[in-house]
């Protein structure tokens, strides 16, 4: 199965980079990294766009094409997703790792982004908090559809009530090693059902599963068991830039509960958001309010300093 099984046209067909690199991270695996928008006026704002588990950049294909408009932004694949190789260790530290990479290999010395991470790209930029190129770098964030602990026990995709067994069923769903197979009425449905709210129209489900389909099964896999035991809530509470978050309130993946502990916990929170009906996938269900998210943590975040070219890449 192609790994860039995209839609290819309509708001959700990914856009062309103005540029592509290879980034490559502290453990030498190689990361696939595009710019789009602005990338030679040194004054256009950087926002940096971390996807989540067995999505890829085009699943910011919507901010993507509204942002390049007046901002220079930055996708990347995460480790073996997408064009990013799959063949180095899973870990939230290799998470850290790789976007420490990005920033520092498409930011100037000091300049400032704004980074939005989604689901486990928002557990990406938990577990870089800590680190010094992302205190160099994150001017505000963006977390949506995330959660730093007890993913699985959590969840709601198994509609019983908690306890040892949802959670018992629910790593053996999420952690499958059963490959996905082609984009059907039925997988569009399960999709559906677990990820996105009910009233999600055609087109986005549509979107959603090509790009879920797409990732290969060991990937996911893989990811799947590092999620299960995630526990950050130690980089919740250092990250110290001002943030805001946002959830649908019928996500089935990381429900609402997770967001109250974030917001508890984060030492500056700017907002939350918790948007009506809507299911896991919000910057594709509500793309236009994600997007006049990161817009307004653009606006009023610190200004960016000069920016020097990106590197080519490999």
């Amino acid at each position: 199965m192609s790994r860039l099984m995209n839609v290819s046209s309509g708001p959700y067909a990914p856009p062309a980079p103005a540029r592509e690199l290879t980034v490559v991270s502290a453990d030498g695996a190689r990361l696939h990294v595009e710019v789009h928008g602005r990338v030679d006026d040194p004054d256009a704002p950087a926002v940096v766009l971390a996807h989540g588990w067995a999505c890829s950049t085009a699943f910011w294909a919507a901010q993507i094409r509204e942002l390049a408009v007046d901002h220079r932004v930055i996708a990347y694949d995460q480790r073996g997703h997408g064009r990013s190789p799959a063949s180095f260790a899973c870990t939230a530290d290799a998470l850290a790792d790789d976007l420490e990479a990005v920033l520092k290999e498409t930011l100037a010395p000091g300049e400032k982004a704004v980074i939005a991470g989604h689901s486990m790209g928002g557990m990406t930029v938990m577990a870089a908090a800590p680190r010094p190129a992302f205190r160099e770098h994150a001017a505000a964030v963006l977390l949506c559809s995330t959660g730093a602990s007890r993913l699985v026990a959590e969840s709601t995709v198994i509609p019983i009530r908690p306890g040892r067994l949802r959670t018992w069923l629910t790593a053996r769903v999420l952690g499958s090693r059963a490959p996905l197979g082609p984009v059907t009425p039925v997988a569009r449905a399960i999709l559906k059902y677990a990820t996105m709210g009910p009233g999600s129209a055609p087109h986005m489900v549509e979107a959603c599963a090509r790009i879920v389909h797409a990732c290969p099964r060991k990937v996911r896999h893989a990811w799947s068991q590092v999620l299960d035991l995630l526990d950050l809530d130690h980089g919740v509470r250092q990250l110290t830039v001002p943030t805001a978050v946002l959830v649908g309130s019928a996500d089935r993946m990381t429900p609402p509960v997770h967001t109250r502990s974030l917001a508890a916990a984060l030492p500056q929170l700017l907002d939350v958001t918790e948007l009506p009906g809507l299911g896991h996938m919000t910057p594709v269900e509500a793309p236009e309010l994600v997007t006049a998210k990161i817009r307004e943590l653009v606006t009023t975040s610190p200004k960016a300093t000069k920016n020097t070219q990106v590197k080519e890449g490999a």
